[in-house]
């Protein structure tokens, strides 16, 4: 998987959020955006997976040395960030297995196995509405995480999570980024540290 910007910006009525950025990224590189809070990372990162257009400059995508087009884009992402809601009428086990008619699982990875991978197995039955807000989060990350996706997408992964949590986290990246693209949005050291490239908003930033 490969993305490649070419003199991308984005702005907001007349104001630039970011501009010019000229980058590729390439699977299976691990990249962090770095920023203050509101500096324009989950911008990016929507542009990035294809949900949001940029204002200006290109953006292509390709897999397997094909271009994809951007309406495939989102069958090659997973994706976890604070702004993405569970379905809190759903229970757990129905959660993984609506999330999973969209996404493969990885190679041995099955309903039960995620359960058991989330520590949650007294909660399977449990609607989401009534989980804590560290379980979703564990939720939401590792459905990200388990999904056969060749692009792992992750904004402020350790929102919520306690330092349990935190650790589990980590595990999740040893055990499962590997080979991936995988971009991550934070300003907590913790949350990218093994990252080996840094892209810094701030660079980018000029008034129009």
């Amino acid at each position: 998987m490969q993305i490649i910007l070419e003199n991308l910006g984005r702005r907001f009525n007349r104001d630039w959020i970011f501009r010019n950025i000229n980058y590729t990224f390439s699977q299976p590189e691990t990249y962090a955006i770095l920023g203050i809070n509101g500096s324009g990372k989950s911008t990016l990162l929507q542009i990035l997976n294809g949900s949001l257009s940029p204002s200006a400059g290109n953006l292509s995508f390709f897999y397997r040395h094909k271009k994809l087009e951007i309406e495939q884009v989102y069958q090659h992402v997973s994706l976890a960030a604070p702004y993405l809601e569970l379905i809190e009428e759903f229970s757990l086990m129905e959660m993984i297995d609506f999330h999973f008619q969209f996404k493969k699982y990885l190679s041995g990875m099955d309903q039960p196995k995620i359960i058991e991978l989330l520590q949650m197995e007294s909660s399977k039955h449990k609607l989401i509405r009534y989980f804590s807000s560290g379980m979703k989060q564990r939720v939401k990350l590792a459905l990200a995480f388990c999904a056969d996706t060749p692009l792992l997408m992750l904004d402020e992964p350790t929102a919520n999570l306690d330092t349990q949590g935190i650790d589990w986290y980590l595990h999740l990246i040893e055990k499962f980024a590997a080979n991936r693209l995988t971009i991550i949005c934070s300003n907590q050291e913790h949350e990218y540290g093994f990252c080996r490239n840094r892209i810094n908003i701030q660079d980018y930033k000029k008034k129009s």
